[in-house]
């Protein structure tokens, strides 16, 4: 893709149109270029195969070599030309107060300012002309050389530099907009420490720096790469990247992402990604990709702009002609036209949507919170209905063991060892959390012998020419082991929100194992969030009624929806949708994939270095931190209020100078300060977002909790 706020310029161009004849129409419109006041857009150049350096000539050609008229007064020499064009501005028009408007002086002055600073306008202008366009140069040209014409020499001269500064000072604030999530690349060294073949440390630009290579990382100083630790503990800010708050201790086998800064001990890792894919070269690529995409409140400003513009340039033509034929004063009249011509530019307005989606979009970056496009910064504001996936999302994803109930007086160590050893063997979630703590307690496994795994109920093997079962309910019935008992036991244990497995052998069963997946830290101070911003949350799970209870009473859920399978969360998503509520989805992307993208909006979790997560998700949260979904919906709030705030500074000021103009009330030079003063009040007005702090007061729901399950 390449981007342009000279659109026109280039589809014009000979050179452009035959090298890629298959382009497409510009596909988005992402803010106004600041010199020209066009709309940025985005082009699809996937058919050309050598367009940037075909084009290059064409783009000099169009806007000047520094890409637009507005850019050749950044330079030395251009800021002293400035300058002098104020001067000489200055002068006519004291010159012209002094009672000297007929003097040829005051003419030559107020030519020499419009000389200095106006050309880039004029050329600017002029090829807009050519194209039949109605853009801000070519307006202000129209009425800066109309009022030479009518001899108002000193207020065309003053307009034309007011003008000119009004676009740098613009300029510079968009470029502060545009580039403030770029500048996150400026974290990342340049250069790693890299151990050579022949074990020396040298530092290597990190373009040179290969998959696996070994760095090393000293204290204070900023992760180039991203990596998996290989040697030492460090604590790691990755504030950059995932928005934590807090440093996150790192030891052999943690990830590190480039751009973090460690803080205290020496590292060495591998690297796992090269510098132009690192997760932090990723978060900038997809933010800048999601400036590029038109939010629902942009594209209406466009198509209004598009019939705004030259419905006022029509009456700006009327006011010119018309009166004077029934009242005369010709002079009068055009000047007003003028006037209108300086009005009809819809700059603020147009300007005022793209200024403030991008600094939305940048501001949740840096928080940790990747937004895909505009309409979903929009839309987030919307939702009122909150579905959340229990494992992994609510909960750690890691159950751990909570319980050992031997039935039949054996020693739990003897029991627990054996059951240890059939789950070593088997990937079930139950069996993986009796694995972890057969290595935490160093239990002793032994070999297992004709080891088999019963789908749906469990696994079985032989242990010392023995066999033995460990597995659920299912499994206990289909041996015929389920007695009253047994069964009073279990259902005590399932109560409580535990899943649990019983170890059997050939003649009965011999002990329980329960084990329970944890709420993660600031769980419920999320829910309490999310209820005091109007959000109902509910949770889906596939787990068993009592587990799903548990978890939802103590995240403080309104409602828990258990033994869910995927098509059974999608069912739930489309009937809230047809209920109208507007419903977030948050869940994993794989089991909860159809109903993530169902929902309006879709969240991914812990999505840094997890790159189906950043490409799937509307919403991605960098890290594990669900408190990030309440925090994006108050930013989607506070970006919507100063979007309105905009709209109807721009619309409201607009009305007004239609009106004064046409009572004869305003200047040209009034209607230059209206103009840039409220394109100006807006950008500044956007650009607060990038310091936007949205909070929401936490406080834990306190709501009723129901429970039902898929086939209820």
């Amino acid at each position: 893709m390449v981007s342009t706020g000279q659109p026109v310029c280039l589809a014009s161009s000979p050179i452009f149109i035959s090298s890629c004849p298959e382009l497409l129409d510009p596909v988005v419109t992402i803010g106004c270029a600041m010199a020209n006041r066009q709309p940025r857009r985005v082009w699809n150049m996937s058919c050309c195969d050598n367009q940037p350096q075909a084009l290059k000539p064409e783009i000099d050609n169009c806007c000047g070599a520094d890409g637009c008229s507005s850019s050749e007064h950044r330079s030395a020499w251009g800021r002293w030309r400035l300058a002098a064009a104020g001067l000489a501005a200055l002068a006519a028009e004291v010159l012209h107060l002094a009672g000297l408007a007929g003097d040829w002086r005051v003419a030559a002055l107020a030519l020499l300012s419009i000389l200095l600073c106006g050309l880039g306008t004029y050329k600017a202008g002029w090829q807009a002309i050519r194209r039949r366009e109605l853009n801000i140069n070519a307006l202000m040209s129209v009425a800066v050389t109309g009022a030479m014409l009518i001899g108002e020499w000193p207020e065309a001269a003053m307009v034309m530099f007011l003008f000119t500064i009004a676009e740098l000072i613009e300029e510079r604030s968009l470029e502060r907009a545009r580039r403030a999530i770029s500048s996150l690349l400026d974290l990342s060294p340049a250069q790693a420490r890299v151990l050579q073949a022949d074990g020396q440390w040298r530092d290597v630009s990190v373009a040179e720096v290969a998959l696996g290579d070994r760095v090393r990382v000293r204290p204070g100083e900023r992760i180039a790469l991203d990596g998996e630790v290989l040697s030492g503990h460090s604590s790691i800010n990755q504030a950059p990247i995932t928005g934590e708050s807090l440093p996150v201790d790192k030891r052999p086998g943690d990830s590190l992402f480039a751009g973090s800064l460690n803080q205290q001990g020496e590292l060495e890792y591998r690297v796992t990604a090269a510098a132009s894919n690192s997760t932090l070269a990723r978060i900038i690529r997809a933010v800048e990709q999601a400036q590029a995409s038109q939010a629902p409140t942009q594209r209406f400003i466009d198509r209004f702009a598009r019939i705004y513009t030259p419905a006022v340039f029509a009456l700006a033509l009327l006011v010119a002609l018309v009166p004077a034929l029934f009242v005369g004063d010709w002079l009068e009249w055009i000047y007003r036209a003028l006037v209108l011509l300086v009005v009809a530019c819809p700059c603020a307005l147009v300007i005022s949507t793209p200024v403030t989606v991008v600094s939305g979009l940048t501001r949740a970056a840096r928080l940790g919170i990747l937004i895909k496009g505009g309409r979903f910064l929009e839309a987030g504001r919307e939702l009122d209905c909150l579905a959340l996936d229990k494992t992994g999302t609510l909960t750690l994803g890691q159950p751990e063991l909570t319980d050992i109930e031997p039935l039949n007086g054996q020693g739990s160590e003897l029991l627990f060892g054996l059951a240890a050893s059939l789950a070593e063997r088997s990937d079930h979630p139950v069996s993986s959390a009796l694995s972890r703590a057969a290595r935490q307690q160093q239990a002793r496994l032994q070999a297992v012998e004709g080891f088999s795994a019963l789908p749906g109920s469990g696994v079985r093997g032989r242990i010392d020419g023995q066999d033995y079962w460990l597995g659920n309910r299912r499994l206990m019935s289909e041996l015929g082991r389920l007695d009253a008992t047994l069964e009073q036991r279990l259902q005590a244990l399932e109560r409580q929100g535990k899943s649990v497995v019983v170890l059997a052998d050939a003649q009965q069963p011999l002990a329980l194992f329960a084990v329970a997946d944890q709420l993660k830290p600031g769980t419920r101070e999320a829910i309490g969030r999310l209820s005091l911003a109007g959000v109902e949350s509910r949770m889906l799970s596939g787990d068993n009624p009592h587990a799903a209870r548990t978890i939802a009473a103590q995240a403080g859920i309104d409602q828990a929806h258990a033994e869910l399978l995927p098509e059974h969360k999608l069912e739930l998503v489309e009937r809230w949708q047809a209920e109208g509520r507007r419903v977030g989805m948050v869940g994993d992307g794989i089991n909860d994939a159809p109903a993530l993208a169902r929902a309006d909006i879709g969240f991914a979790m812990a999505a840094a270095g997890t790159d189906t997560a950043m490409e799937t998700a509307d919403v991605a949260l960098m890290d594990d931190d669900l408190g990030k979904i309440p925090t994006f919906i108050q930013l989607s709030r506070a970006t919507v209020r100063i979007l309105r705030q905009n709209i109807a500074l721009a619309v409201g000021i607009k009305a007004l100078f239609l009106l004064l103009t046409l009572t004869g009330h305003t200047t040209l030079w009034m209607a230059v300060f209206a103009d840039m003063g409220v394109s100006l009040l807006v950008v500044f007005n956007g650009l607060r977002l990038l310091r936007a702090r949205p909070q929401v007061e936490s406080q834990p729901a306190q709501a009723p909790h129901q429970i039902s399950a898929a086939n209820q």
